[in-house]
Formats: structure tokens, sequence, C-alpha cells
């Protein structure tokens, strides 16, 4: 096969950019910008975009329309393009300001077609290593024919459709996605394979499957095993005592660094999670207990927020707030109140945080008279709550007999966690009225930092 171009239209264009669909079976490849093609250059590089020009040419009978359809694929008039089995589509700018929706269809190849064309091409391995390489070997192409499969398109199998007013098979804005189409094959010849049925994985996965069954039939038979009774190898026998098990080291290991790969997910993300998964296990092997289980999606989301350094938002941070919030149905605003209630006391911190309840006689009927006593006004008492009597402060009582302290500014019933717990309210309340914080609970919580 003859390399790519070093020179001309097809060693200058940059390969499109590819945005993957949610399956193998399509592909949405980004607009090309506006380009220049010298008169009489072959609009593609590689033989095989060479010759899906040539299908679109013969299906023409009008070469001013393909000029023009050139013309619009070279001033980047081509948005996006979607490929899946059996089609091509995109919106071609003309001269209306809505552009226009050009389609080209294009025969698919049935299941038995497929499986010929599969057990031709697996018999011969440099085959898959071309296509691997983005490369279609003129072999390949002369190897399906034989077997009665043909890859290239002929004029028969296209059939162009546009939603502008001109009834040319084709128009020139289908015309201009041909063009386009034929820099997405010289890019990738597994365009043409999806168009014609198959995405790219389930082929690769089908012809490496192949290939290894024709080449374990070309080995010679392997020798014979020797073999054991299953009667002598279940009898019972003494076995030596297990190795001690390996030391626990004093702390969770460091998971290794993810590189920033084009189109992988947030290296930061990946190393929070598995900087997680980490102390999860350690506590495992050192305890014997899993200490998120039971969590829910929401309370696992405000751990993991909770976790991060608390001097201040960063824009990690700030990412990571949004991205949880999303997921879990809430505002970050939600999310930072529900993070200072974590760090105020952990699960049970958020517990009291949203699920008022009715706590039975005893501790939270003494605290009202306890808190008179200390001098303090008459609170005003709603279930698990004693709020003061101007609205900006405000006691809850866990299911752990602790009380938590909650603040607001007056009369605007937006309690925010704010002191450590304590069993005694009295000593809650001095600490919140002294500014004492919860462990980790500080100004990075308000909700004006979080944006």
């Amino acid at each position: 096969m003859s390399p790519r171009p070093t020179s001309g239209p097809a060693a200058r264009r940059a390969a499109p950019r590819v945005r993957p669909g949610p399956d193998d079976l399509r592909r949405t490849f980004e607009a090309v910008p506006a380009r220049a093609s010298a008169e009489g250059e072959p609009f593609a590089g590689s033989w095989w975009g060479r010759a899906w020009v040539a299908a679109l040419e013969s299906l023409s009978m009008d070469e001013a329309r393909l000029a023009r359809g050139r013309a619009y694929a070279d001033d980047g008039q081509v948005a996006a393009i979607t490929v899946t089995p059996g089609r091509v589509v995109a919106y071609v700018h003309g001269s209306r300001a809505r552009p226009y929706r050009a389609e080209l269809r294009l025969r698919t190849f049935t299941d038995p077609g497929w499986e010929t064309l599969l057990d031709a091409v697996a018999a011969h391995p440099g085959h898959l290593s071309a296509l691997l390489a983005k490369e279609m070997p003129h072999s390949l192409a002369h190897t399906a024919e034989e077997a009665g499969v043909r890859l290239l398109p002929a004029a028969d199998d296209l059939d162009p459709t546009c939603t502008c007013p001109d009834h040319g098979r084709p128009c020139k804005h289908v015309a201009a996605l041909c063009f386009q189409t034929a820099l997405l094959l010289d890019s990738d010849p597994f365009v043409l394979l999806l168009m014609r049925g198959r995405g790219e994985r389930e082929l690769l996965d089908e012809l490496g499957r192949r290939n290894a069954e024709h080449s374990a039939r070309e080995r010679p038979a392997a020798p014979a095993v020797p073999s054991v009774g299953a009667g002598e190898a279940l009898a019972t026998r003494f076995l030596p005592p297990l190795p001690a098990p390996l030391l626990l080291p004093p702390h969770p290991g460091q998971p290794p660094s993810y590189p920033d790969l084009p189109g992988a997910r947030d290296p930061l993300g990946l190393d929070h999670l598995a900087t997680d998964a980490a102390a999860r296990a350690h506590a495992l092997l050192t305890t014997g207990r899993d200490p998120l289980a039971g969590l829910t999606p929401w309370q696992d989301a405000v751990r993991i927020a909770a976790a991060r350094p608390t001097a201040g938002l960063t824009a990690t941070t700030r990412a990571l707030y949004r991205e949880l919030a999303y997921a879990t149905g809430r505002t970050t605003t939600d999310l930072a109140r529900a993070v200072a209630a974590w760090r105020q006391g952990d699960a049970e911190g958020l517990a009291v945080l949203e699920t008022p309840w009715d706590p039975p006689a005893g501790p939270f009927d003494r605290a009202r008279p306890a808190l008179a006593a200390a001098d303090f006004p008459r609170f005003t008492p709603w279930r698990n709550h004693l709020t003061h009597p101007d609205g900006s402060l405000q006691l809850r009582f866990g299911h752990d007999h602790r009380w938590y302290g909650y603040e607001s500014d007056p009369g605007a019933d937006d309690w925010w966690p704010r002191a450590a717990p304590d069993p005694d309210p009295v000593s809650a309340l001095e600490a919140m009225l002294a500014g004492d914080s919860a462990p980790d609970t500080t100004g990075d919580d308000d909700p004006h930092y979080v944006r």
C-alpha cells in the first residue's frame, strides 16, 4: 500500500475531532473549519477516501453542483457530522439563514454478509494489523470482494436527501457532506465499516476472536498433559499452616497518579476516589468493619465533600461541590449546609439537620429549665428544636442525646450548624456564643463561597 501523502490537502488537514456517542453505533465528528483547497488536487488523501469521492461523482450528473458542494466543504459550511449504520447526517449552511439537513443513506451488509467478510479478513492477520493502524490496504478490499462483499460504495449504494428545494441527485449540500465524509474516511476507515452496519469495538472483538481461532487451528496439537485422578487429588493429607499475614501499614497507601489524557476522566476526581477507596480498605483490614456501610448516595456525597480541605474552597473543591450537587439533585448551598452538619457530627449531624423528630421525655424536657437557670431567655420548643426568642440561635437534640448548635439571621429561618455538639444544652449554647466551632467547620461552608 502506498504511504499517506506528505503534501497536498490531505497533509494539511487535521483529522476531525470526534465526540463519542452513547454506544458503539453512533459517532459525531465536529465541524472542520474553512481551508484552502487547490484546484485539481484530490479532495481525499487515501485511496479509499478517493474511492468514496469517485462514487459520489459517478452518482452526480451535474459537475457544477459537485464543484459548488466542494466549495461549501472548503468554506467550512458543513456542521458536525453524525454517522450511524446506513446513514450520514449533517446540517449544511447554504444561501439562507437556516441551514439545510443533508442526509446520505448507504446500503448496510446483511448478517450473512458480515459473517463472510469477517471470516475472510480474520484469515489474514495483516488485515487486522492494518485496521488497527487506521489503514485499509487494497488487499483487504480485494479479499472482501472475492468473498462477495463490496466494502467501498458504488453509485447505486448511495441514496441522498436534503431539505433544500433543489431536487438534484445529489444537491450541492449533500455533495458538501460527501466531500467532508471523505475526510472522515481518510483518518479512520472504521467510519466506512460503521456506515455498513457494525461499530469499531464490536468488529475488533470479533476479528480478534476469529483470528485467534484461525491461529489455533493452524498450530500443531499440544502434547498430552499428565493428569491426576480426582480421588488422589481430593485425598485427605497433611497441609502445612498458612503463612502469617502481612503486617498492616500504619496508614492507607497513596494511589498512583493519573495522566490528564484527552477524553479521559478527570484525573483529580479519580485520585480522590482512589484515595477514598484506600482509606476504606485500610479501615476494613484494621477493624473488620466498613465505615461507609449503609450510607445513602446523598450521605456519601456529603461525606466526600466534607473530606476536602477546609481552609477555603479552591477551584477544584468548587467543581467537586457542583458535580456532587448535580449528581444528587441538590444545590451547592444544600451541599455546603450538609457538609457543615457532617463536620459537626458525621451521619448523626446530617440527620439532625434534615430530620426533625419527637424526643422522649427526659433530657429534652430538662433543657429549658437548665437554660433558664443559666439566665438565658425562654426558648421556644418545636419537636427536637429549641429556638431563641429573637430567632437567631437554636439548639437541636440528636438521637445520640447531644445538643447541636445552629445559627441564623434573625427572622430568616436559614439555619446553619455552628458549634460542636455537647450533652449539656447550656454548654452547647455557651460554646456557640463564644464562637467555638465544631471540628473542621469553617467559613468555607458559607453558601456565598460555593458558586
